[in-house]
Order: structure tokens, then C-alpha cells, then sequence
């Protein structure tokens, strides 16, 4: 019996080292990486994971950050310090600018988390100006949101409402 389960398991570890070196078994570490765009022309979005969380993101497109509570009091804090409660209202009810909190959404993009990151990052052809870093200041790199920072600053949204996923 021994030798049949020894037989076995040289036969799956052959089969499966054959199936990898053509290509159709991949490793269980290799992770697709999401395809984020640019809302205002379609182009794709190179964004950098800045942190683990970051990175998280960009590899399953879900935010980690989502219930996070110390998160969502950092993502308030820079909701208001890059002024989107100027346009978006206090608690993200909409002002001059539509709510953000759903169940209806002024881009349909909003209703998940990387669209809402996509909007943030790049702007919109509407009128928003995009706030991740190398899109908020064309003339410094270093000016705007950080991957993680646009992450919480969602994690408050979702907070806020009926939120999207």
C-alpha cells in the first residue's frame, strides 16, 4: 500500500511540474494585480502600493481598511484636509457636488472601491481635480493623497452610508 501512495505522489508532483513548465499550472504565490484607469481618458493608472495595505488593494481590489476604525478617523481627517467636504458636504451627503455615500451614485464607478479609488486618484472630466500623488500638482510628484491615504479616506465614505462594496 505504501508503495502505491509513494507511486502517487511521484506522479502528482511530476504531473504538476509538467503542467508548470508549460505553462498551465501556475504557482499558488503569483497574484493578478487589478487594472485600475484613468477616469478622464481611460488610460491605465500606475499607482504604487506605499504599504501592505496598499499593495493588498492593488493585488485583489478590496480595501483592507473597510471597518477599520482608527482608519476611518484618519481617512475624516484627510477628507477635510484636501477640502472634498467643500463640494461632497460634511458627511459626504453631497453639496454643491452629489453625495457619495450611495445607493445612487453620480458615477457608477463609486459604487465599488476601485472605482471610488479610480475617481479619487485620477478627477473626473466633470469638474473633480484628482488627488492622488503626480495627479492632484502636475508640477510635484510629491502632492496629493498616497495609495493608503485615498484607502481610508473610502473607508470614511463607506462609513458614512450606505456605501458600496
Amino acid at each position: 500500500m505504501q508503495t502505491y501512495t509513494q507511486l502517487g505522489m511521484f506522479m502528482s508532483s511530476t504531473c504538476a511540474t509538467a503542467l508548470f513548465a508549460f505553462g498551465l499550472l501556475l504557482p499558488a504565490t503569483v497574484a493578478a494585480e487589478i487594472t485600475l484607469e484613468d477616469t478622464r481618458n481611460g488610460a491605465p493608472l500606475k499607482v504604487k502600493g506605499d504599504t501592505e495595505q496598499a499593495k493588498q488593494f492593488l493585488q485583489t481590489g478590496k480595501n483592507p481598511y473597510i471597518g477599520n476604525q482608527q482608519a476611518i478617523a484618519e481617512g475624516k481627517k484627510l477628507y477635510q484636509l484636501y477640502s472634498c467636504a467643500q463640494c461632497h458636504g460634511a458627511q459626504a451627503q453631497g453639496q454643491t457636488a452629489k453625495g457619495l455615500t450611495g445607493p445612487q451614485f453620480n458615477h457608477a464607478k463609486s459604487a465599488n472601491d476601485e472605482g471610488m479609488f479610480e475617481i479619487i486618484w485620477a478627477g473626473t472630466n466633470g469638474g473633480m481635480s484628482g488627488k492622488g500623488k503626480g495627479h492632484m500638482d502636475p508640477t510635484n510628484a510629491n502632492n496629493g493623497l498616497s495609495a493608503d491615504e485615498a484607502l481610508k479616506v473610502i473607508a470614511w465614505i463607506r462609513n458614512q452610508g450606505q456605501g458600496g462594496k
